[in-house]
């Protein structure tokens, strides 16, 4: 298998339990840490300078630059019209004119499988860069794994370094580990999601595992650097734990509306997610006309968001990871009526989205999935921080059919919290995930569709 075959996303064969050991007693595994090492110094920088960029993009339109225009109160209530509206535009542009399409369709789950080829990468950055930063519902997760993972190959081919197959594979995730962690406040959740997405396990396990480890972990180390040497805070980007009551164990009542409204969620989310793959499904068509056309409704639904609640048009815009602390420690100044037009509102903007641009699918989740807590935190005998906790973890389930990860990132995101939530994190990821299986219908194998056809 050539070198080429590997970055394409062609997985080597598997190896044994005891040729696994031995490839990670060699000194070539030792010289494979090192080059990880530095390979995830310079793809943490990487990550940090699209986060950056992408916040600043962010405060630029919707701040300074409403300011240095004369709106000294803010943007007014039609700004997001044009803003998202461009951003069609640019996406469009990225996905008909450069390699690659812009990357990965949200709506389809998170891709972290194959590793982006480094010609795909600037036209997966503008278009990923430009939906996040001009305020659309996606995240900028897939971009970032797009970013390590193509970054990472590109590093050793400017270096004129030539890999074996495995190796590759290995520098690759690694590059990915580095570059998500900067979204997390801990690697773990980075390193649990990327194992989890790409199904690596037996005996290859420890040999991706342990690289992408060290990459991460230098991950946040450049991050905690780089936010104190240039006195920039990730607080505008990281997802970090949010403040919830100390919760001490469930009783039987709670796991009852656990149950619930885990159900509940996978059949909304499920909704959300067809209605994203058929809003690509028109989209294709016409990129330049259909793509600025739902900028217009996106940024619609936030206007009318505003006109029916008062709230900000932010809380329907955005990806929501910034958002998140904010949402919940502010919970009780949410009516039961706009809590439920913050996720209608945000719901049917967030299936148009992940369905026409480029970016992630698991922050926008986050946020409705916190959302659909607070609401569920009225039911009697169900209090805010299990519903909130349960909440983020069937959301993600929901959306990226990855139960363990949802369970880690909903029980680091509520661990200040205590951990009495946990059972009832697990009871309900695990009912979404069955109930989202469940509704999801199978595409027919093509051997079966030919005959229906003849």
């Amino acid at each position: 298998m050539s070198a080429t075959t590997a970055a394409a996303g062609v997985p080597p064969a598997e190896p044994t339990a005891e040729q696994a050991a031995q490839t990670i007693r060699s000194k070539r595994f030792v010289v494979l840490l090192v080059i990880v090492a530095i390979i995830g110094v310079i793809i943490s920088l990487a990550a940090w300078c699209f986060l950056e960029g992408v916040s600043q993009l962010q405060k630029e339109l919707y701040t300074h630059l409403p300011h240095a225009l004369g709106y000294n109160n803010g943007p007014p209530l039609w700004w997001p019209l044009p803003v998202l509206g461009i951003a069609g535009l640019l996406v469009a542009l990225a996905i008909m004119r450069l390699p690659g399409e812009g990357g990965h369709l949200p709506a389809k789950g998170l891709a972290a499988g194959s590793p982006t080829k480094p010609i795909d990468l600037p036209g997966v950055i503008l278009a990923g860069g430009a939906a996040v930063g001009f305020g659309l519902v996606v995240g900028p997760e897939a971009p970032l794994i797009a970013l390590g993972s193509a970054g990472a190959l590109l590093t050793i081919g400017l270096a004129r370094r030539k890999m074996p197959p495995t190796a590759l594979q290995v520098i690759a995730a690694s590059g990915a580990f580095a570059a998500l962690s900067f979204l997390f406040v801990s690697p773990l959740i980075a390193a649990v999601i990327l194992i989890e997405a790409t199904g690596i396990g037996g005996a290859r396990l420890p040999l991706i595992l342990l690289p992408g480890l060290l990459a991460a972990g230098i991950g946040s180390l450049v991050s905690l650097g780089m936010g104190s040497f240039t006195g920039l805070s990730t607080k505008a980007y990281a997802l970090s734990p949010v403040v919830l009551p100390t919760y001490n164990h469930p009783t039987i009542g709670q796991f009852g509306w656990t149950i619930l409204f885990a159900i509940i969620v996978a059949i909304v989310t499920r909704g959300i997610m067809v209605g994203g793959l058929r809003t690509n499904g028109v989209v294709v068509r016409k990129l330049l006309l259909f793509l600025p056309a739902v900028g217009l409704v996106v940024a619609g639904l936030a206007i009318a968001f505003h006109g029916i609640t008062d709230r900000s048009v932010n809380e329907v815009l955005f990806s929501g990871q910034d958002a998140l602390s904010g949402l919940v420690s502010q919970a009780s100044t949410w009516t039961v009526a706009a809590l439920v037009w913050v996720i209608v509102f945000k719901g049917i903007a967030y299936s148009l989205c992940i369905g026409s641009f480029r970016g992630g699918p698991t922050f926008p989740a986050v946020f409705l999935g916190a959302a659909a807590g607070i609401l569920a935190s009225h039911l009697p005998g169900f209090p805010l921080t299990p519903a909130v906790a349960v909440g983020l973890g069937v959301a993600v389930t929901a959306v990226l059919r990855l139960p363990l990860s949802a369970v880690v990132l909903a029980t680091l995101l509520t661990s200040h919290s205590g951990t009495g939530d946990e059972p009832l994190i697990i009871v309900g990821v695990v009912v979404t995930y069955v109930v989202t299986v469940l509704l999801t219908t199978p595409a027919p194998a093509p051997q079966a569709a030919a005959e229906r056809a003849t």
